[in-house]
């Protein structure tokens, strides 16, 4: 890629990253992104099919990474099932969110706050749903060594991990510092983890 092209795609997505932050997916223009970068929009259009792939372009390795962290704590679990040793699912969350998702906070309010009219505008539900399903199969993988960990019905399920869920993203969607959403983080840590530790007969 030529270096013109490179150097004018990165003015391109810092400029599409300000007018989504600012007006959002559906209200944002591609006249204006052209504008904050000092392009027309045909230039713009050379780096993108439409505003729809542009937000995606920014969002994605957000996405990606988080998918990418999850998978990886879901494999250590598994390997931690094997071993017939148990830890309390949620605490990867709170790692989660240390590590990954407040230090890019930008990334993640875009991707949850403003991405109305695009495919990720359900992301938070969509995850939320994901784990729920990912935490009934991990406990019932763990009642077949150990007859202590409870049945739980999947709308119970639901209404927790929603709880919790939702109160880790809270920060993202508030804007909070990231000193701010470390010191959340650890009232969270202390509210929510005795009661899924309970839950797992910990």
């Amino acid at each position: 890629m030529p270096r013109d092209k490179t150097i004018n795609h990165a003015k391109i997505m810092a400029a599409a990253r300000e007018e989504f932050l600012e007006m959002g997916f559906e209200k944002a223009s591609m006249r204006k992104i052209g504008e904050r970068c000092g392009m027309t929009a045909a230039g713009i259009y050379r780096h993108c099919r439409d505003k729809s792939d542009l937000f995606d372009q920014l969002v994605k390795p957000a996405v990606e990474d988080l998918e990418r962290y999850s998978r990886a704590h879901i494999a250590r679990y598994d390997e931690l099932l094997k071993k017939k040793r148990k830890m309390v699912w949620m605490d990867s969350h709170i790692d989660i969110m240390r590590e990954l998702v407040y230090p890019n906070m930008d990334d993640y309010y875009l991707l949850i706050v403003k991405s109305q009219g695009t495919r990720y505008e359900t992301f938070l539900h969509d995850i939320t749903e994901q784990i729920q399903d990912e935490m009934l199969q991990y406990m019932k993988r763990l009642r077949e060594t150990d007859e202590k960990i409870p049945e739980i019905a999947p709308r119970e399920m639901h209404l927790l991990v929603t709880a919790y869920i939702t109160a880790l993203f809270e920060p993202v969607i508030h804007r909070y510092s990231y000193d701010e959403a470390i010191s959340a983080l650890k009232t969270l840590e202390n509210y929510f983890l005795p009661g899924w530790k309970k839950l797992f007969g910990r």
